[in-house]
């Protein structure tokens, strides 16, 4: 019965708690008891409160049997990404440098979950200061691939799509700059969506008008990822950038039939960046079940010139502004990549900043116009299965050399310099077992549409049901 609760949706979750079939103690009881005996073979979750995730479910408890109101997501447990401010709850970034930092205050997403009715478990591991799609720090080492334990898990949410693919919990939040929402969902076969800048609008931070880095959720399934998002989506007027529409839309019925959708399959964004053959010919095969259907397939590609540039001076230049005082206080604590990184804001002139701004602006007008021609574009989500966990990036991609940690990830870098919604879905498997995610694009702010496709998919497709065979005792580090 544990395990089984373990596997339920989150969709069936609610249910199951609001008919009283299940208590938010009895789950609870079960998510931490998995957690006991899975956690410390992947090292997902770094941070864990179970009597404090006890006390919120009695609570969850006691209000729903006296019936006051509940939340869409009332009783559901869940660990949050260690880059999210908690308040009261050591939120350390995976960094030497904010090891006993104990926010006053939740970053908005946490609230929105919150208010909705979920119940805290901890903190989900990530890259040192989420720099990066491969979740290792020094606080807490690496997180490990279900499917693969000597191969990654991604990043920077490394360990929120861990703990959702060994069946700790049944939703995640995340962010994502580069891929952080999209590259580990890949690695783990369950799903994440980037929305688009502003549909879950973020507080408080440094840069408030920046549409570079976004909030988002993980889920095993593309209902559960519709569900957290008509909790964390919606306006907020502590954000500038955010989207008026009620997060309400989430909740209409997924199902759609897909006859004459106009389909755009780019395997590479037309030779913009190398691709593992055994991704390409894994997704290719996979690209057919949209004409199956009734969609019109094409190869074609966005010319997103100049996607590049864009991405790596203004990622540069905000890593400068939040992080700047962190490294003139402690730049030895720091990893080398992350403080290169941020040395690179720091050499940017007006002009650069001014040359981004002004391709970034023709790349949202090139997304544009392709999707008057396209519904949706797919495209693999990583350039690579997960790769060896020892490795800080893959040095090489179908013998191509990648000489950063972020060269690897331009199938999801380049779309996020478009401000299109991206989701990831689970896409099949290589030879060897390995997860493999799709990346559908729709238009700017488009989410539910992209999340009715994506769902077409999934049902069509079902790889999001294979789970990993964990192995029975912790991995040695």
């Amino acid at each position: 019965m544990t395990e089984d609760i373990c596997w339920l949706s989150a969709t069936e979750l609610v249910h199951a708690l609001r008919e009283r079939e299940l208590s938010a103690r009895e789950v609870v009881t079960a998510q931490l008891d998995r957690i006991e005996r899975v956690n410390p073979a992947v090292n997902a979750i770094v941070t864990l409160l179970p009597e404090y995730a006890l006390e919120q479910a009695a609570d969850a408890d006691r209000r729903l049997a006296a019936g006051e109101p509940a939340g869409a997501l009332h009783g559901i447990p869940m660990a949050h990404k260690d880059t999210h401010d908690t308040a009261g709850i050591r939120t350390t970034y995976g960094s030497p440098v904010r090891t006993d930092n104990v926010p006053d205050t939740d970053e908005l997403i946490i609230e929105r979950l919150r208010r909705a009715g979920v119940i805290t478990l901890g903190k989900t591991n990530v890259p040192e200061f989420a720099a990066g799609s491969h979740t290792f720090n020094p606080l807490f080492g690496a997180t490990r691939n279900p499917y693969r334990p000597d191969r990654s898990a991604g990043g920077s949410s490394g360990g929120a799509a861990v703990a959702l693919a060994c069946g700790l919990q049944p939703l995640a939040d995340g962010s994502d700059m580069g891929g952080s929402l999209r590259n580990p969902t890949s690695f783990n076969n369950v799903v994440g969506l980037r929305p688009a800048p502003g549909r879950v609008p973020g507080f408080p931070g440094p840069a408030a008008w920046s549409t570079m880095a976004v909030s988002g959720p993980l889920a095993r399934t593309v209902a559960d990822v519709a569900l957290m998002m008509s909790v964390i989506a919606g306006p907020d007027d502590r954000s500038p950038i955010s989207i008026s529409e009620s997060g309400s839309a989430f909740t209409q019925p997924l199902e759609r039939d897909l006859t004459g959708l106009r389909v755009a399959w780019s395997p590479d964004l037309g030779g913009s960046f190398p691709v593992d053959p055994v991704v390409r010919s894994t997704l290719a095969a996979q690209v057919r079940v949209f004409e199956e259907l009734g969609c019109v397939v094409e190869e074609a590609s966005p010319a997103l010139t100049g996607a590049d540039e864009v991405f790596r001076t203004l990622r540069a230049w905000q890593f400068e502004l939040t992080l700047g005082p962190v490294l003139d206080q402690s730049r030895e604590l720091l990893k080398p990549s992350l403080a290169d990184n941020i040395e690179q804001g720091r050499r940017l002139h007006g002009t650069d900043l001014a040359r981004a701004e002004t391709l970034h602006t023709q790349l949202y007008h090139e997304m544009r116009r392709f999707f008057h021609r396209y519904d949706v574009l797919a495209l693999p989500v990583s350039q690579v299965p997960p790769f060896d966990i020892e490795l800080e990036y893959p040095t090489s991609v179908d013998g191509v050399p990648q000489y950063d940690y972020l060269d690897w990830m331009r199938s999801c870098y380049y779309i996020t310099v478009t401000g299109s919604p991206a989701l990831s879905v689970p896409a099949g498997f290589t030879p060897d077992g390995l997860p493999v995610g799709l990346q559908l694009v729709a238009p700017h702010r488009g989410e539910f549409g992209l999340l009715q496709i994506g769902h077409a998919f999934e049902q069509a497709t079902r790889f999001g049901l294979r789970r990993p065979a964990l192995p029975p005792h912790p991995v040695a580090p």
